[in-house]
């Protein structure tokens, strides 16, 4: 454990250090779990979404992309269930006031048990019951602040897309199967955020919705699961730290029929890095019945009406690119100077991925000759305008 607890330190020290991250609002002390990226980190985040986006939008004719509104109808958020059925289990310490996830107490390894009760992991109090906390930000929208001008920022990407299910069908003239993707601002006002940019208030989501006939979820689920997994592995995470786990059946939620996350091996353990789920025909239902439109698909050639079911990809530009970085990550000897007798630190490089890699060309002069410098600045020029420099 202290091992990775140091190479998570050391991640976070060169995140700042080399200007991959850095705390937002820091000069005021910063606010929790919400991260600014810095010039090399919003390039290498950058080319995470563009590597996404090409593979799920611009490589296929099946996908069509789309980017709706953070802002929604109230009632977008009631019939997907997210008032109802989009909270965490709450405990509070009685002693020292922090708040924490039952589910992170339970599965805690350092957890201790007095009289059948389990005790705060920070300072031992008693812990209160669990209760119910809606995880969604709410805010007013409007000169005046009511009951009916009550609005939330959306907690996920993927309401957007099965609201505009039949803008999209209508204008692009695609035929089930097809998918609409979308990359996007999701906000969540998570009761324990951390370890760096992995669980964030504020984050960016790639999520791709999946249109199809009941019959063939099986195949697709499975088609989809291979298909996000191999992306990961060939932007260059180690096989070894990648791994599936599926959700059983008390772990799911309440729009899914199956899950299964895709997880890496990050310093802290085996967590989500993107989600595929079977959420059958549940959104498109509850959006038909809320709105009274008709949500219907009719297959032309053989007139079959239904309501298509739904294979899920969602995954987190922030959690993708943490990943990459940490596994790019490595320590090498830095050598021994033969007239001084002495040996170098360590030195880090970040084995990234060329398509990922922040800065894609440097050009060095091999004097500070100004002739040579002047050239070299030339060469600069020309190129920095297709690649970063």
């Amino acid at each position: 454990m202290k091992k990775s607890n140091s190479l998570m330190e050391k991640i976070t020290s060169l995140a700042k250090r080399r200007g991959f991250l850095f705390q937002s609002s820091e000069i005021y002390g910063g606010i929790s779990a919400c991260y600014d990226y810095g010039p090399l980190g919003v390039e290498l985040r950058n080319n995470v979404k563009e590597a996404w986006w090409d593979q799920m939008v611009r490589d296929r004719s099946d996908i069509e992309g789309i980017d709706t509104s953070i802002l929604m109808h109230s009632k977008v958020w009631e019939a997907s269930g997210h008032l109802q059925h989009f909270t965490d289990p709450l405990v509070d310490c009685k002693k020292c006031k922090k708040r924490f996830k039952e589910e992170d107490i339970l599965e805690s390894a350092e957890k201790k048990v007095v009289e059948g009760k389990l005790k705060c992991p920070e300072c031992g109090g008693e812990l209160t019951k669990a209760r119910q906390f809606n995880l969604m930000f709410k805010t007013h929208m409007g000169p005046v602040e009511s009951k009916g001008s009550e609005i939330y920022l959306r907690p996920e990407t993927a309401q957007g897309i099965y609201v505009n299910f039949r803008n999209v069908l209508d204008s692009t003239g695609q035929r089930i199967p097809f998918g609409i993707a979308q990359i996007g601002k999701a906000f969540r006002n998570e009761i324990t955020p951390g370890n760096l940019t992995f669980r964030l208030r504020e984050f960016e989501q790639m999520e791709m919705q999946y249109f199809i006939k009941p019959k063939e979820a099986t195949k697709w689920f499975d088609y989809w699961l291979k298909e996000r997994k191999n992306w990961y592995l060939e932007y260059g995470l180690t096989r070894g730290k990648v791994r599936v786990h599926e959700h059983k059946e008390g772990e799911l939620a309440h729009y899914a029929k199956k899950a299964i996350d895709i997880q890496y091996q990050f310093p802290f353990g085996f967590a989500e890095l993107e989600g595929i789920h079977n959420r059958t025909d549940y959104d498109l239902v509850e959006h038909e019945k809320a709105s009274g439109k008709d949500l219907n698909y009719i297959d032309p050639v053989t007139n079959e009406k239904f309501i298509p079911w739904i294979i899920e990809t969602s995954g987190g530009i922030d959690r993708a690119t943490l990943a990459f970085l940490i596994d790019a990550y490595t320590e090498v000897e830095g050598g021994r100077s033969e007239k001084k007798q002495t040996v170098h630190e360590k030195e880090v490089v970040l084995k990234l991925d060329k398509r990922l890699a922040p800065v894609k060309v440097a050009v060095l002069p091999l004097s500070r000759k100004k002739e040579l410098s002047g050239k070299a600045i030339k060469i600069f020029d020309l190129v920095k305008k297709d690649f970063k420099t």
